[in-house]
């Protein structure tokens, strides 16, 4: 395909799709896709600092700042002092570690709907393009 421009904004059409469509299940959590991404991350790599959030969510500062203080006033997340003054931990609350079986029982129904036609080959060799476009963030490749 020549057409790059056309590709991007394709792929770029899809993604707000489908985050519109993740939007819609996790609306019965009182979560949006942007804050389950901040749970999912810390679940998965334990308290982080907001900076480590950022960076490896490669999202800005303020956006990431703006939705932690979203988390932290309806009960998913607390922020702690971390080794210096100005360093903040976020860490999961017991309501979080409670829910987040449910919300990602939800999320992975969402999931199998927007993954239904494609096989296991061809999710793996879709896994492998994305891993190949960037330089996207400076962290390790994702693995399935």
């Amino acid at each position: 395909m020549e057409n790059t421009n056309q590709l991007f904004h394709f792929l770029y059409k899809k993604t707000r799709a489908m985050t519109k469509v993740l939007n819609e299940h996790l609306q019965q959590f009182g979560l949006y896709s942007s804050q389950w991404s901040i749970l999912y991350c810390i679940k998965n790599n334990g308290p982080m600092t907001q900076s480590e959030i950022w960076r490896y969510l490669v999202v800005e500062a303020p956006t990431v700042t703006r939705t932690l203080a979203k988390l932290e006033e309806s009960g998913w997340i607390k922020r702690t002092q971390g080794s210096d003054k100005r360093e903040r931990l976020v860490s999961l609350t017991e309501k979080a570690i409670e829910q987040l079986p449910l919300v990602e029982k939800e999320v992975k129904r969402f999931e199998q709907t927007m993954t239904q036609h494609l096989t296991k080959e061809e999710l793996t060799i879709f896994y492998s393009f994305l891993n190949k476009l960037g330089p996207i963030t400076t962290e390790k490749e994702e693995s399935i």
